[in-house]
């Protein structure tokens, strides 16, 4: 009855310990949308968040574009060098991956968990830091393309 406060006490506190603040701030929101009944708020989170994030996480990547830090030539001058080749072909890997991520997490939610504890234990253990679920769903959907393909 009450499990999914503790679950998400347990969340609030773990990440607050491992020091994964993404982690606990998702969790405090959500804990808190639930003690207050804001069900309909929670449910357009859940529905919707996804697509909210990557909407923000776009436009924070295109602020230095807009701010003149990065302009057509800077951008030119990536297929220039080793680095910035590796860097565009491991981008467009990483959005076809974050891709397969999306499908993933919408059609085996019972990923999810496992995809949280992950990225806590990487935080905590390996002083990583807290990427999301996100970009270990692509990884994951990704590993899962390759297994399939070598059977």
């Amino acid at each position: 009855m009450y499990i999914e406060y503790i679950t998400l006490g347990a969340v609030l506190l773990l990440s607050y310990i491992g020091h994964n603040m993404t982690v606990f701030y998702a969790a405090a929101i959500v804990l808190g949308l639930k003690i207050l009944g804001l069900t309909t708020a929670l449910n357009a989170l859940g529905s919707q968040g996804l697509n909210w994030g990557i909407i923000i996480l776009t436009a924070a990547i295109l602020v230095p574009i807009a701010n003149g830090t990065i302009t057509i030539q800077t951008m030119l001058d990536a297929f220039r060098t080793h680095a910035g080749i590796i860097a565009i072909v491991a981008g467009l890997l990483a959005a076809v991956a974050g891709g397969g991520g999306v499908e993933l997490l919408q059609n085996s939610p019972d990923v999810i968990p496992a995809l949280i504890i992950g990225t806590m234990a990487g935080v905590l253990l390996f002083h990583g830091v807290a990427v999301g679920p996100l970009i270990a769903g692509g990884l994951t959907y990704f590993i899962l393309w390759i297994l399939k393909a070598v059977r």
